[in-house]
Parts: structure tokens; sequence; C-alpha cells
């Protein structure tokens, strides 16, 4: 049977399936609470300029999951292009950071290299004291796509009747066809579909049965409501019928996340996915539509040891997911985790931007039992902090210790690297640093921005999108070009 017109959509979905990351919400420590910006001074008598800075002295330790989410800044793309600003609170600023290439250099082996970098702030970020920006990069070794392990996919589709809308099943359809196109003959794919009621359109088939594959993927129709829940169950079970040791097994819910059906709130159905996460099949959430459930998508992927992206359109999911392309399916690091301890001698305060739902507790991060976040090959990740430096530290004390503890994927024992920042490491001038990082600041702040905090009213977005646009025009890269052209767009929606 002639499939034509096939979609670039996902070619590289199943690479990104092993790309998997997920953290476990927790304690951050002690931070300067509930006052208004500048009510409370420093003693060296500058003001705190908002309500998220930690204190060093009260609590040196900053831990997290690391995690590669870019469903936030996807979405609230799609939606500023389309004239309207994102709520608030769908807005998270490290999934706008991750959304972006850096080129970090690949470490020699498995697990991470880890680079940290800074710079003082522009003369266009209105910030009181001597405040630097800090920059923690993660990356893998990439693989060579012949030598990842076989993968077995449950995809389970949304065919309920919001999902008519155009650019949500259609594109569903599309990517997926593409996606057997891409496979090798010895993967497998099962398809769920769900509205009201959950059915197997198709067990798990081989790939080298494409045409059997091609016809399930064609006769998927919109129906009526969304029960998620009823989707996910029977997705499980199918995925564990068609469980292989030694395989790539995922759950990938395609959906515009508009429960209505069954249990439409998080935690029944977020109980479900950890029980199942637990027995080693992974959720990948990929989010459609101009009405999208982002809250919902991105707490089950979460739990489900997965992370969610956000497509919108040919174009730009082909970005999406090429800049995530780590050419194989393998995995380099389990339970990854990240812990940045800070100098009381040469840092007063230093607050993370982003990361607020993947926060753990200091004492979690050698405690292999909680969750981290699973990490492909050639996939990075990236943090950026402020960090607020102490009077008279000089340029060669070091202002923090960035380390990173993983599981060995194939020997499951606990690995660690670090990396050392010093007062010079974060000392340049902005107009200097690295492009890669110019683009960071720009993504950060433009979703600080659209959050209407503290924080975000430090900046202009006019000079976010200048800001952006050099970068651009320095790397030659339309993603980030792009960037600009949204943050241009997001000031005239204001």
């Amino acid at each position: 049977m002639a499939h034509l017109r096939r979609s670039p959509l996902l070619p590289t979905l199943l690479a990104i399936t092993m790309t998997l990351t997920a953290c476990t919400a927790g304690g951050q420590g002690a931070r300067h609470g509930d006052a208004a910006p500048g009510s409370v001074r420093h003693p060296d008598g500058t003001p705190w300029s908002g309500d998220g800075e930690t204190v060093t002295r009260d609590d040196p330790r900053s831990t997290f999951g690391v995690d590669v989410d870019t469903a936030s800044y996807g979405y609230a793309r799609r939606l500023i292009m389309d004239g309207r600003l994102p709520e608030r609170t769908a807005v998270r600023p490290e999934e706008f950071v991750n959304s972006f290439r850096q080129d970090y250099a690949e470490p020699g082996g498995d697990g991470f290299a880890v680079h940290a970098d800074g710079a003082r702030f522009p003369d266009t970020h209105e910030v009181s004291g001597d405040v630097r920006l800090m920059r923690v990069g993660l990356q893998t070794r990439s693989e060579d796509e012949q030598s990842r392990p076989d993968a077995a996919l449950t995809f389970v589709v949304d065919v309920s009747g919001s999902m008519g809308e155009p650019g949500r099943l259609d594109l569903v359809q599309d990517a997926l066809h593409t996606l057997v196109d891409q496979l090798r003959r010895t993967d497998s794919i099962a398809i769920v579909e769900f509205s009201g009621e959950a059915r197997v359109v198709r067990e798990m088939t081989p790939v080298s049965d494409a045409d059997e594959l091609h016809d399930a993927i064609d006769s998927l129709r919109t129906r009526d409501s969304t029960n998620l829940e009823a989707g996910l169950v029977l997705g499980y079970r199918v995925a564990r019928d068609g469980f292989r040791a030694g395989r790539t097994n995922r759950v990938i819910v395609l959906s515009d996340g508009l429960a209505n059906v069954g249990r439409t709130d998080a935690e029944p159905i977020l109980r479900r996915v950890r029980d199942e996460a637990e027995k080693q099949i992974a959720l990948l959430g990929v989010g459609v539509g101009s009405e999208y459930g982002d809250e919902l998508m991105e707490q089950l992927a979460d739990r489900g040891d997965g992370f969610a992206v956000y497509v919108s359109d040919r174009a730009q999911a082909r970005k999406v997911f090429v800049r995530q392309l780590p050419a194989t399916l393998s995995v380099r690091a389990l339970d990854a985790k990240v812990q940045v301890s800070f100098e009381p001698a040469s840092v007063r305060s230093y607050r993370l931007i982003g990361y607020d739902n993947r926060a753990l507790d200091d004492e979690d991060f050698r405690d292999d039992s909680v969750d981290g976040g699973e990490v492909g090959p050639g996939h990075s990740v990236t943090a950026l902090y402020a960090v607020r430096l102490a009077d008279g530290a000089p340029p060669s004390a070091r202002i923090a210790r960035v380390q990173v503890r993983w599981t060995d994927p194939t020997r499951r024992d606990a690995a660690e690297t670090y990396e050392s920042v010093t007062v010079a490491d974060v000392s340049g001038d902005f107009r200097e640093a690295s492009p890669r990082l110019r683009t960071c600041y720009s993504a950060a702040y433009f979703a600080e921005a659209l959050q209407d905090g503290p924080y975000g009213r430090e900046v202009r977005l006019d000079d976010l999108a200048t800001i952006a646009q050099r970068a651009a025009d320095a790397t030659d890269d339309p993603e980030v070009r792009d960037l600009a052209t949204v943050i241009h767009e997001a000031e005239r929606l204001r």
C-alpha cells in the first residue's frame, strides 16, 4: 500500500524516546520567603531583587534531577505566534533554555561531561549588587544508530473529538507513518487508541510487517470524549505484554492532553504511571493542538520516567526533533542528579532559574533509591543560576562545585563527576560571552518575563530579542533567530 506525502515530523522520534528524563519533587532548602522585592536588604545594604534567592550560609547546596522537557517553550511559541500569551503557570524557564542547542564537548565514555561558565549580566539588565550569571551544562556521548538495542514502542493515540482539529490527529498519523518507514525491521510497534474508551488497534508487531502497521495508522478516526486514563491503562498492558528484556520499551502518548472522561485529575493516573515506569517502561508525551493540557502531560511524563515535547506544525516539529537527534536509542545515564555546592565565603546568595518541580532534598543526591533523570546519547542539559557574590571575592576564589551523579545503565553502579567554578569564570563581559550562553540568558529571562514575576521585571523584551538576534547572527542558528521573532511578537501582545 502506498503512503504518499510522509511528514518529516518524527523521523527521529525513535531516537527521542530513549532520551527520557524524570525527577521527583522535593525540598530545595531555606529561601528568602514572602517579602516584597526590595523590602529586605543584604548585609552590604543592597536590596533583594525578589523572593527566590537562597542565602548561602543557610543552605549552600542546590540539588535537582536533570530534565530535558521542552513542551513549555513549544506551546508558548505556538500561542504567541497565534496572537495569545501563555498562562504564567504554563511557563517553565528550564524548558525554554533546554529548547536550544548548546554545542558542549562530549565525554569520552558513558555518563556526562560537565561544563560550567558564566558572565556578568548585560548592561540592559536592571539588578542591584554584584550578581553574575552562571551556567551548568551536562553532555552525554553520541552513538552510532546501528549499535542501539531494538525498540518495542507502544503508541497511545488520542482520537477524541478535539483531535479532529487540523494539526492534531492528521499530524500524528503522518508522524507515525514516517516513523514506521524509519525504523529497523527488528523493531516493534503497538498502537492503542482512546476516546471515551480505549481499544487495541494493533498488538506488538515487527516493523518488518510495515503494511499492517500503516493500515492500522490509516484506520485512526476521531470519535467522542477523552478518557486518557483508559488509554494509558490499556497502553501499559500492551507494552507489558510486549516487553522484551534488553530492548527499549516505551509508551508514547500523542494527545492534546484535554482529558474529560474517567479520572481527569493527575494524581490517580500518575500513581498508575509511576508503578509501570518502575517496571522499566518509560513514558514520552507528545503534545499537539492549539488548546493543550500542558500541566497534565508534563506531570505524566515526569512521573513516568519520561519527558514531554510539544509540536504545532511540521516545520516547527522538525526543528524540535532534529535538534535532539542522538542517533541511537541506548541510555547513557540513569537517575541523573545535580548538586551545586556554593561557597559562603564567595557567594552571598544564589537562585536556580526554573527547575521548580525538579528540586530534590540535598540528602537525596546520593540516595540511589530516589529517582533522577534518564538521559540518552548526545543529549545536553542546562541549568542557569543567578549568583550574588560576596564583597572582595578574588578572581581565583571558588564559588561553586558542580557534582553530577548517575547510575551506569550496564553495570548498574553509581558514578560521579564534578567541575569547579571560580569568580574568574563568571567575570567576563556579557557581550564577549559565547553566543550559546547569551541564547540561554535570552530564553530564561524571556520565560521569567512571561511569568511576570519580580525577576522578569529586571529585563525588557526588546533587549532580550536583540540579544537573541545577535546570538543567532553569531551561530547562524535558525532556531535562535526564531526565538528573537517570538520575543518581539510577545512584546507586541503585552
